[in-house]
């Protein structure tokens, strides 16, 4: 029997280098890559092994006889892609990334942020050469938004962090958490201290609807929704009137999906996840029963992608509901790689609905022109659109019919954007730092030694997978710079860093602090049912990063017998 891979998957792209009959596809490399929902395995050519997920780093690949019921349909997702991209018989490999070579010294490289883009630009790092990764975030705890983007009910999404755990044991990546570029330590410094600094420091705003009533009370951005529920310490003292039958989201990405879920799941299914315990109370008092997403396009537009879109059929006690009024197109002349997508909408149509189900409602071709009250939030008032084609493209274009839903609460998600960072250049207009290929660019010139990945590179899209390979050819710009002697040699060492940073930020977060940090949480976890309870104030996490950051756990240094 083959092996299926199904709705978690990340598009890391790790299982495409194991497989030993090479039928995983897309690979990076080719054009869809980029721009895939998720990878597939040919169960024509699958012989069967299991390699693919025993490399999976988020579990996200089982043989056909264990699927679930709410994963059996990607027994023909798998099949089905490959009928419309049949496997090719002879795939060029893709050549192996260049290796520092012997003898040019030990590379020193700082990496600022700790999310998966930051995380896998050291791990590639550490394979490639002679090195030493010392790990920034202003935050006490690693991984990003792994930790504080991912929904708590994607448990197995979360679990990508076990593989930067295992790949960081060693002391050549040194962790300093709970230390901010720009107030503790200067960019320059790090220069002085590292031959290449890598800026991978994310997206964390929104993007702004630019429409009155934006800012009233109850109107709040998804980006800080989510780090609210997820127990982000900036956002852990927010509350959110949850009080109303109905909220309303604008923006029809995962995203939107991820909180329409959280706010209408069944608390005491949260109850076994890490949601942050403030928010497990208010989502226990919450009168939310119907939430509301509103798409600027069609279905077939639409910005969530079908992976997630489908795993909202087997929620528990809540009804998907989408009007036919909204599906007028017929399923059979869509694009096939579409068709699931569209497919899936007609079936939420079709579907009997139970009154005493909670609902998440999805209202296409919409364009919000207000948010309406005194001051809190009343309502949304908003414009139906209608598909037009401009320059070959189908664009949403308003009509003069409007429609005002009643509504306490509105999130906004309409996307991430990246900020300025202190020292370097920034493209405001995309929100992103100037680059090509990771060398960050000033007025067109590369700036020796400084490189970005991730959001804060190629602006906030794609999942957590996708910046492995956006990591990996920022490394290539870095190893090929080292390589041809244009970095310049730091004039500090490991020593007169730490000396530094712990003259500037006493008790600062090391590995061990880390690690008294995460078996804190799981310890609390365990005795619960649940895989970690979250601190989520600094003062919290800080107080048990001290119980055991001296003495510290000695990290291992050599390599393994």
């Amino acid at each position: 029997m083959a092996y299926v891979i199904t709705q978690r998957c990340c598009n890391d792209a790790s299982c495409v280098a194991e497989c030993p009959v090479d039928c995983i596809r897309p690979t990076p490399g080719q054009p869809e890559f980029a721009t895939a929902e998720m990878l597939h395995i040919d169960p024509d050519t699958c012989i069967d092994c299991g390699a693919c997920a025993d490399a999976c780093p988020v579990d996200a690949v089982f043989a056909v006889e264990e699927l679930t019921a709410s994963l059996e349909r990607y027994r023909d997702i798998n099949a089905e892609y490959f009928e419309r991209h049949p496997l090719e018989a002879e795939l060029t490999p893709a050549p192996a990334p260049a290796r520092v070579p012997r003898g040019l010294g030990t590379l020193r490289v700082a990496i600022v942020g700790a999310g998966p883009a930051a995380c896998y630009a050291a791990d590639a790092i550490l394979q490639r050469a002679d090195a030493q990764v010392e790990l920034f975030d202003r935050l006490p705890t690693p991984w990003g938004l792994v930790r504080a983007g991912v929904a708590p009910d994607h448990a197995g999404t979360k679990t990508v962090s076990a593989m930067f755990e295992s790949a960081f044991r060693r002391d050549t990546l040194q962790y300093y958490l709970d230390v901010e570029i720009g107030t503790h330590i200067t960019h320059e410094e790090l220069l002085a201290h590292h031959h290449a600094v890598i800026y991978a420091v994310g997206a964390a705003t929104d993007r702004r609807l630019g429409i009155p009533g934006e800012d009233l009370a109850g109107s709040v951005s998804a980006t800080e929704f989510v780090a609210w529920y997820n127990g982000h310490p900036d956002y852990a003292d927010r509350g959110y009137d949850l009080s109303g039958e109905r909220a309303v989201v604008v923006g029809n990405g995962n995203v939107a999906l991820d909180i329409a879920r959280i706010l209408t799941l069944n608390p005491d299914e949260l109850a076994r996840t890490d949601v942050a315990d403030h928010a497990l109370e208010a989502l226990r008092a919450s009168n939310i029963c119907e939430v509301v997403i509103l798409g600027r396009r069609g279905p077939l537009q639409a910005a969530y992608t079908t992976p997630e879109f489908l795993a909202l059929a087997h929620l528990p006690n809540i009804d998907v509901v989408v009007a036919e009024d909204d599906l007028h197109l017929d399923a059979e002349a869509i694009d096939p790689a579409l068709r699931l997508k569209y497919t899936l909408a007609e079936e939420y149509a079709r579907a009997r609905r139970d009154p005493a189900h909670k609902r998440i409602v999805f209202r296409f071709l919409t364009s919000p022109t207000a948010v309406l009250g005194t001051d809190h939030v009343s309502g949304i008032e908003f414009a139906h659109n209608e598909l037009v084609e401009e320059n070959g493209q189908l664009v949403a274009g308003a009509t003069d019919r409007t429609e005002t839903l009643e509504t306490g609460l509105v999130l906004r998600s309409i996307g991430y954007r990246g900020r300025p960072v202190p020292a370097l250049p920034f493209d405001d207009r995309d929100g992103v730092v100037p680059n090509e290929r990771g060398r960050v660019l000033a007025d067109g010139e590369p700036l020796p030694g400084v490189y970005v990945s991730g959001w804060i590179k190629r602006g906030a899209r794609g999942v957590i997978g996708s910046n492995r390979v956006d990591s990996e050819e920022t490394v290539d710009q870095l190893v090929a710079d080292f390589t041809a002697g244009r970095l310049a040699a730091p004039a500090r060492g490991r020593p007169e860093l730490r000396e530094l940073v712990e003259s500037r930020r006493p008790g600062f977060v090391d590995r061990a602090g880390w690690q008294a940090i995460d078996t804190a949480e799981r310890t609390a976890g365990s005795a619960t049912g649940r895989p970690r309870v979250k601190l989520t104030t600094r003062k919290a996490l800080l107080d048990a990063a001290r119980d055991r950051v001296h003495p510290r756990t000695p990290a291992i240094t050599t390599a393994a017998p």
